[in-house]
């Protein structure tokens, strides 16, 4: 049987994970939810992996959202809270992530790509919180006010209704837009460009994004400057300025 997650760790510091069950539309079923769990713990521990690409086989769907049949099945209320591997919540990761939405993404779709630090989506993606429509919910939706205007986010997860990408785009919730079939390179473009910075300094400055989120202004600075303290402090802090000098790329060694 086909793999219901794909991972190709990539020589240049890239993972690529792709959700392979187009045929259901990259729903998360529990072999797909299994397979992404295992799929995250593998790039978090692999020293050599210093960013991870999500993405959906075919070109219908990155992920069409959670199993409404095994919900019918088993009588699922409130979803256990670790059901879902998600990025930075319940799961935990250090590194950096980008959603490469190559299709539809509804309910679970949006969650999952709603948690990847960025998001490069296909021009023919669409997005939507679709929960209030079959009588579930929606609470992993609560950062988006981080994210997008409150009456957007208000529309969004009242109505139910999809929003194309170029809307998606519009009110932020999408970093880059790509023709269909060239999602996953301009993800990979994305990658690299990140890539080209200094890891501490990359670590950093993601740290501060999300403690930004988290906190008042004074408090975010404070943390901020503590985040960054191992950062000015490392090898590659001397190294950027010398190569900067010298006309040359820097060799970031991440210490």
């Amino acid at each position: 049987m086909t793999q219901a997650v794909l991972f190709d760790a990539r020589e240049d510091g890239i993972a690529v994970i792709t959700l392979n069950r187009p045929d259901q539309r990259n729903a998360l079923t529990a072999e797909v939810r299994e397979g992404l769990r295992a799929a995250w713990d593998r790039f978090e521990r692999d020293d050599a992996l210093r960013i991870a690409i999500l993405t959906g086989s075919g070109d219908k769907a990155f992920c069409a959202g959670g199993d409404l049949k095994e919900m019918v099945e088993t009588g699922m209320a409130v979803p256990p809270r670790d059901m879902y591997a998600l990025p930075y919540d319940t799961i935990e990761l250090s590194k950096p992530t980008i959603a490469a939405v190559n299709g539809v993404a509804f309910a679970g779709g949006w969650m999952i790509a709603q948690a990847c630090d960025l998001c490069v989506a296909s021009t023919a993606a669409k997005f939507a919180i679709t929960e209030v429509k079959v009588g579930r919910g929606s609470p992993w939706a609560a950062p988006l006010i981080h994210m997008i205007g409150q009456r957007i986010f208000m529309e969004i997860v009242l109505t139910g209704k999809p929003i194309d990408a170029a809307r998606a785009y519009e009110i932020g919730l999408v970093n880059r837009l790509a023709e269909p079939g060239t999602v996953l390179d301009a993800a990979i473009e994305l990658a690299r460009e990140v890539l080209e910075g200094a890891p501490l300094s990359v670590k950093a400055a993601r740290e501060t994004v999300m403690l930004s989120t988290e906190m008042g202004r004074s408090a975010a600075l404070a943390a901020a400057r503590s985040a960054h303290e191992h950062t000015y402090n490392s090898q590659d802090a001397q190294e950027g300025p010398r190569a900067f000098a010298e006309k040359r790329r820097p060799v970031w060694t991440g210490r």
